[in-house]
């Protein structure tokens, strides 16, 4: 009978690590419909920060979207927001432009995993065309070089050090850079 009790005893002591394998398998992605911004709540404690437009408030909308686990990258999740937004424009027969966005902040553990929301409007072609002034180029700027950071291309300290150079003192002549 010793013998009989000894499976059992290992038996009990694996079910409560297959029950987390098997929770932690079964998380699921999470994306929100598409919504209107100034009728929505963000995902975010707090609101994702906008670049300056003028483009009416019931002509804006949110997408959010997060991963199932912490092993999906930040790009990936990036680019399935942006895509399910740039489908969204494209039934409208209207171009995406994204006006601001918040992502999760690493550690990816415990529950907090990679997460993004966007904040875009649907833009007739040639108004997105035209408005390629300072600020968009900033932003543009700041969004490309967090793909970096997020696909672990540049460190934390690259991206601090090139944030500034977009935000900080501009007393560059022109000529500088040849």
């Amino acid at each position: 009978m010793a013998f009989v009790s000894k499976p059992r005893h290992i038996v009990k002591s694996l079910i409560p690590p297959a029950v987390f394998i098997v929770l932690l398998l079964s998380a699921c992605a999470t994306s929100s419909p598409i919504q209107s911004y100034k009728d929505s709540e963000s995902a975010f404690s707090e609101e994702p920060v906008l670049i300056k437009h003028d483009i009416p408030d019931n002509q804006i909308y949110r997408v959010y979207h997060r991963a199932s686990t912490g092993f999906v990258p930040m790009q990936a999740i990036r680019e399935t927001a942006e895509k399910r937004a740039i489908q969204f424009c494209q039934e409208q027969g209207k171009s995406m432009l994204t006006l601001g966005e918040r992502t999760s902040e690493p550690p990816y553990i415990l529950g907090n995993f990679p997460r993004i929301e966007i904040v875009f409007a649907c833009t007739e072609k040639s108004t997105q065309e035209r408005s390629n002034d300072f600020r968009d180029e900033k932003y543009l700027k700041l969004v490309n070089l967090k793909k970096l950071l997020d696909g672990g291309i540049i460190t934390q300290e690259e991206f601090q050090r090139e944030k500034q150079k977009i935000f900080g003192d501009h007393t560059e002549t022109p000529n500088a850079n040849k």
